[in-house]
C-alpha cells in the first residue's frame, strides 16, 4: 500500500518503490522510515513479485536522516529512533527477494547506507555517495555495517571518518555500484537488471542470497560446507530439475512461485 512519503507500484513481476519526499531530498524522518519498511515487506509477501527496485522522486536518491529529529529525545527515545533508522539494513538482508537499488543526484548517510544494504545498484554517472555524518558531529555507524562487508575495515574506516563524498565511478571501483550508466540511460539499465532477475528461478534466487549472506558470518571451511547443503537442497527441487530439463530440451523454463 502506498503512503505519502514511499509510493509501491507493480509491474509484471517487478515491485517498485519510490521514495517520495523530493521536496526534503528524500530525508528519513519516522513516517518515510516506517512506510519504507512497510513497503519492503508487503512486496516481500506477494508470490508474483520476483525484483523489487528502490528508486528515487526528484533529483536526488536520499540524503540521509532529517536534521531536524535529533532534536528533544532522551536516551531511550534516541535507541528506538535510531533502531528504525536503520531497521532497512536488517529487512533487505532478510529479504528472499532481490532489491535493486537505481541511484541519482546524492545518496548521502542513510541514503548511502540504503544503497549498500541492497543487493544490487545501478547509479548514474553523476550520482554521489558518502557518509557525511561524521561532519556534523555525529557518525554513520548503521551504514558502516553494509559498507564493511563489501569494502573491508580501512575503507570503511576512511569513508565512516573521512565523510568524504565519493563518485559513482569510485563507489563502482569499490564495489558499492555493479553499473554505471548515463543518467538518461538509468531507468533503462535498471529494468534491464531488474528483468534478468525476474527470469529466472525465484528459489534458486532466494537460496543463492541467502547463502551468500550468511556465510560472511562463517568460518571458511565451515561456509563451503553451508553452502554445499544449501546446494544439495535445492538440487532436490522442482526449479532445479525443471532447469535442467529445459536446458536440455531446448526451451525455456516454467518456474513455479515461491
Amino acid at each position: 500500500m502506498s503512503g505519502k512519503n514511499i509510493l509501491v507500484e507493480r509491474k509484471d513481476e517487478i515491485g517498485f518503490i519510490t521514495l517520495n519526499r523530493p521536496e526534503k531530498r528524500n530525508t528519513f524522518n519516522v513516517p518515510f522510515a516506517k512506510e519504507l519498511n512497510s513497503a519492503l515487506w508487503e512486496l516481500e509477501r506477494e508470490d508474483d513479485i520476483r525484483v523489487i527496485v528502490i528508486k528515487a522522486a526528484g533529483k536526488h536518491f536520499s540524503t540521509g536522516i532529517a536534521l531536524d529529529e535529533f532534536k528533544d529525545k532522551n536516551a531511550s527515545e534516541y535507541r528506538e529512533f535510531i533502531h528504525l533508522m536503520d531497521e532497512h539494513n536488517h529487512t533487505i538482508a532478510r529479504m528472499k527477494k532481490i532489491v535493486i537499488t537505481s541511484v541519482k543526484g546524492y545518496a548521502i548517510a542513510n541514503g548511502a547506507g540504503l544503497v549498500y544494504a541492497s543487493d544490487f545498484t545501478i547509479a548514474a554517472e553523476d550520482a554521489k555517495f558518502g557518509t557525511t555524518a561524521i561532519n556534523l558531529g555525529l557518525i554513520c555507524l548503521g551504514p558502516a555495517v553494509p559498507l564493511s562487508r563489501l569494502v573491508g575495515r580501512k575503507k570503511t574506516l576512511e569513508l565512516i571518518l573521512t565523510g568524504d563524498v565519493i563518485s559513482a565511478q569510485e563507489a563502482q571501483k569499490l564495489g558499492l555500484v555493479n553499473h554505471v550508466v548515463p543518467s538518461e540511460e538509468l531507468e533503462e539499465k535498471t529494468m534491464e537488471w531488474a528483468e534478468k532477475f525476474a527470469q529466472k528461478s525465484p528459489l534458486a534466487l532466494q537460496i543463492g542470497k541467502r547463502g551468500i549472506y550468511q556465510m560472511q558470518d562463517l568460518p571458511y571451511h565451515q561456509a563451503i560446507d553451508y553452502m554445499g547443503e544449501l546446494f544439495a537442497s535445492l538440487c532436490l527441487t522442482k526449479d532445479a530439475k525443471e532447469g535442467v530439463q529445459s536446458f536440455l530440451e531446448k526451451r525455456r523454463p516454467l518456474w513455479k512461485k515461491h
